[in-house]
């Protein structure tokens, strides 16, 4: 085959072009062993199911025992699927839970967080519970699992860690001000620890969904640009694969986040349809 003959992959996309159907359910990865932390719904679910269909060997972490054998059930390789039944408020126990997957996976080079919470409140609530909710989920969690990766990536000097934020943290909008704010944190604290170890040869990239088709935006109308799970987590495998930074999903978001992002404070606060 010439090299004008197959998939063209366009990195402004960051999916290839010109592919048949069969191809674009397949997947070349350079990982044999993942771990994808919340992974029983949503994006997690479909990114167990390409890493598995693609050979990887892969640990699917979440709450519900239920679910997880679901989506390992589910797969077409159910063999790659490993579940390990954690709730990632419970930061203390992720340093042996993370050298147990680790083990019985046979060694890690990829690790995805896609845990995610966005409690529902209302434009006049203020729930610290709800609140401290989202930033354990949401921030906290992701922290005490990447930092182990990060260690054990750093000591090999090869591996790749992925975080899935949000292009909601990007603007502090009035609508959702702790869930925006986590994201925020997330994308700062992944930024500092590819500053920390991308020098050493690790890959950390910072995928900025908009909104996604899963059970946390169901029931919001008029959210723009949603996307499939399948499609995002396909663009998240096949960014994480070029070794990315920064990945917003769909494409468009980034031109749209530019401008939203320049907006003066003192205008965007009056500006109710972006800020809610």
């Amino acid at each position: 085959m010439g090299m004008g003959d197959g998939p063209r992959y366009d990195h402004r996309k960051c999916e290839y072009r010109n592919r048949t159907k069969d191809e674009a359910n397949r997947m070349a990865l350079p990982w044999k062993h993942a771990i994808v932390v919340g992974g029983s719904s949503g994006i997690g679910e479909e990114l167990v199911k390409l890493l598995a269909s693609g050979g990887c060997r892969v640990a699917a972490i979440a709450r519900r025992e239920a679910e997880l054998r679901r989506v390992a059930e589910s797969c077409g390789q159910p063999d790659n699927v490993l579940t390990f039944v954690h709730d990632v408020t419970c930061c203390e126990e992720v340093p042996a839970v993370f050298q147990q997957i680790c083990r019985e996976l046979g060694g890690l080079d990829l690790i995805i967080y896609a845990a995610g919470i966005m409690p529902r409140i209302t434009p006049e609530e203020y729930s610290l519970e709800k609140d401290r909710a989202a930033i354990e989920v949401n921030f906290t969690g992701a922290v005490a699992w990447i930092n182990q990766a990060a260690e054990r990536f750093g000591r090999a000097g090869d591996g790749t860690i992925v975080g899935i934020s949000s292009v909601a943290g990007d603007r502090g909008r009035g609508g959702y001000p702790v869930y925006g704010a986590t994201k925020a944190a997330l994308n700062t604290y992944l930024e500092s620890i590819r500053n920390r170890v991308g020098r050493l040869g690790v890959a950390v990239i910072t995928v900025k969904p908009g909104p996604v088709d899963t059970p946390m935006t169901k029931g919001m109308s008029g959210l723009p640009m949603v996307a499939s799970p399948a499609e995002v987590a396909r663009t998240i495998l096949l960014a994480a694969a070029r070794r990315a930074r920064i990945v917003y999903v769909p494409w468009k978001w980034r031109p749209v986040m530019l401008i939203i992002r320049a907006i003066p404070s003192f205008l965007f606060q009056r500006m109710k349809k972006l800020n809610s």
